[in-house]
């Protein structure tokens, strides 16, 4: 296969990965011809690398230690040194372009200014301290993904307290399982949202959510749809005085904690994850700036909302000066195409969406190019599932084949990605370009022994900054450990299955926990959605391999079907003969079954492991939190479906 882009002499001389890359040559004296040997050098010394990664972008004084301890989980990065991530966000501080583009299903948008924006903070950490508020309190955020979500995880870190949030598409009680584990003092929140044409009022979640919080001092409110809620301090409060033009940051130490992620809690409660300042700071200043190639001349929007890590992600380009993009409403209203219209409307360079976006896209059959101005964008990003080849290539044939598809993998553990796009480096199908650089990624057999060009776990051998500082309510540390450390003691797994190839490009082919084995051949599912998700009467798959008693094995492939189709012994030999082609003629699904809806997580991940768990019998109310489940009523449809 050929790539469907290759970076020109200009890209490689533009990209910042070069003009870092140069900056490391001057110091170590190395020569690093390639990303490739850029990547092996920033694996084989850490401290080099992430000390050059401060360095560059002169964050200011640091301890010369830059790794303490290299175990994992347990490693100490940077010991001694004291920052606050919002002070990289105060250095960025400008006039000639805003800090954040706030868009709504209207299509208005408002600028928010730099000044504005810290102002407001530091007005906002001023209310936060009169309230007792300071560093390791928790506040928490119940908000839909506009500014003030922003401004509020800006204050809360200021004065270094902790910052937790969910979108307001949870229920009270899904929030309350993540947000009440912290015990937070104030939470912030939105009277609703506007999604797909529609007024969602959340009064009634916020008081049920305040009366599971008794450890609240207040409420903060922002008004968005006019309701009104009791006993709340309005935002429009947290006015910017004169005293307000700058920020007062307190210094912490490189792994006080900056907030608190959550798992997607399909296994049990949500797990708090908890992430420092110093190990954010540095890995997104990384992914941001050196890897994606976004700096202060840019507009980034990536579609998302505080539930999900993509969020935290965003923020980053505040680090680097670029203007972000706050975008609340559904990304396909009023029409299917809607986020390549705002992306024209606000001259995104750099836009961030889904696998299951662009499909729907490429089922609706739109061309963004020739309906919208998109002479601005200059990069895709794509994350939360594999992207196919055909989407891949559908995005080039029309986005434009001049933009390249940075596809990227990581997760909440880390809030980066390990494997991703970068600007000197070529796009291949349905591949993801490369290793980030300080990640030692490798794909490793069930005996620990490195793979290539065969399927693998993803593990990570050397630690990361951004790899969690602990787990919530975890003060042994014995589940943090259990989630990533006891297949290979001291490596990381992560979960993953993949592939890297000849060419050093890496293909995720879905959750290991949930891989296909059908007569000892194992495969993703991913494999399988790829190509059973690209026919037009497909809405949406779910593959399962089932091990039953006596050794058998069931395989069914659960589908949902395009508006006006049936489930026809036609329409089922086409998903075989698909499956058979373009897949494996042993994956073949032993019964295709309609189902009413594919259940997903929270962020939109499908439910492979409890689905395989009810379908063997296990007790519904064991297997998955109903709260973590976009459509919890779906669960007892699957269970009843159980060999």
């Amino acid at each position: 296969m050929e790539p469907q882009w290759v970076p020109g002499e200009v890209d490689i001389a533009e990209a910042q990965v070069t003009s870092f890359a140069l900056f490391v040559e001057k110091r170590t004296g190395l020569s690093l011809p390639d990303y490739r040997a850029l990547w092996q050098w920033s694996v084989d010394d850490l401290p080099g690398f992430w000390g050059a990664i401060w360095d560059y972008f002169d964050l200011g004084e640091r301890s010369d230690e830059v790794l303490g301890s290299s175990d994992m989980p347990g490693a100490q990065w940077f010991p001694g040194t004291t920052l606050n991530y919002v002070d990289q966000v105060v250095r960025q501080v400008r006039d000639d372009r805003p800090a954040i583009l706030s868009v709504d299903e209207t299509g208005e948008i408002t600028e928010i200014s730099w000044a504005a924006l810290i102002a407001t903070a530091a007005a906002f950490a001023r209310t936060l301290r009169e309230l007792g508020i300071g560093p390791g309190d928790r506040v928490a955020g119940y908000l839909p993904n506009i500014p003030e979500a922003v401004i509020a995880f800006l204050a809360t870190a200021s004065i270094g307290a902790v910052w937790s949030a969910c979108g307001q598409d949870y229920s009270a009680q899904a929030a309350l399982d993540r947000l009440g584990q912290l015990e937070p003092k104030v939470l912030v929140t939105a009277d609703g949202y506007r999604f797909g044409g529609k007024r969602h009022e959340k009064t009634a979640d916020i008081e049920a959510l305040r009366a599971g919080l008794p450890s609240l001092a207040a409420t903060v409110l922002v008004s968005r749809i006019g309701a009104e809620l009791a006993d709340t301090v309005p935002w429009q409060q947290v006015e910017p005085g004169d005293e307000d033009v700058d920020i007062d940051t307190v210094q912490v130490d490189f792994a006080h904690p900056l907030w608190v992620l959550y798992s997607s809690g399909t296994t049990g409660k949500p797990k708090g994850i908890v992430h420092g300042h110093g190990g954010v700071l540095v890995e997104h200043l990384k992914a941001v700036a050196v890897q994606s190639d976004i700096g202060p001349e840019d507009t980034f929007f990536w579609y998302t909302s505080p539930s999900w890590m993509m969020w935290n992600f965003q923020i980053a380009g505040l680090l680097v000066g670029a203007t972000i993009v706050c975008y609340d409403g559904s990304p396909a209203a009023p029409t299917p195409d809607a986020l390549w219209q705002l992306a024209s409307r606000t001259g995104a360079t750099v836009l961030g969406t889904s696998p299951g976006y662009v499909l729907a896209c490429a089922k609706a059959g739109s061309v963004p190019r020739a309906d919208h101005d998109l002479s601005a964008l200059r990069l895709v990003g794509i994350t939360g599932s594999s992207l196919p080849p055909s989407s891949s290539l559908w995005l080039r044939d029309n986005v434009g084949e001049h933009v390249p598809v940075a596809s990227i993998s990581g997760g909440t553990d880390v809030v980066s990605a390990f494997i991703g796009g970068v600007r000197t480096v070529p796009v291949w199908p349905g591949e993801l370009s490369a290793p980030y650089l300080g990640v030692a990624l490798d794909a490793w057999d069930e005996q620990g022994r490195p793979v290539r060009d065969e399927v693998g776990e993803l593990v990570i051998t050397e630690p990361m900054p951004s790899m969690p500082v602990s787990f919530w309510n975890d003060p042994d540390g014995s589940r943090y450990r259990e989630a990533y450390f006891e297949m290979f003691p001291g490596v990381w797994r992560h979960g993953d299955w993949i592939t890297i190839t000849e060419h050093g490009s890496i293909i995720v082919h879905g959750r290991s926990d949930s891989t296909l084995n059908r007569q000892g051949i194992r495969m993703g599912s991913a494999d399988i959605y790829q190509a059973v998700e690209a026919l037009p009467e497909i809405a949406e798959a779910l593959v399962i391999g089932v091990e039953l008693p006596e050794g058998d094995y069931w395989m069914p492939l659960f589908v949902t079907l395009a508006p006006g189709v049936e489930l026809t012994d036609e329409v089922k030999g086409r998903v075989n003969a698909t499956i058979r082609a373009e897949v494996s003629p042993r994956h073949v699904p032993d019964d295709i079954i309609e189902a009413p809806g594919i259940p997903h997580t929270r962020t939109g991940k499908k439910l492979e492991v409890p689905i395989k768990k009810l379908l063997q019998g296990a007790d519904p109310s064991r297997v998955v939190a109903p709260t973590a489940v976009d459509d919890p009523a779906l669960l007892d449809w699957y269970a009843a479906r159980k060999r």
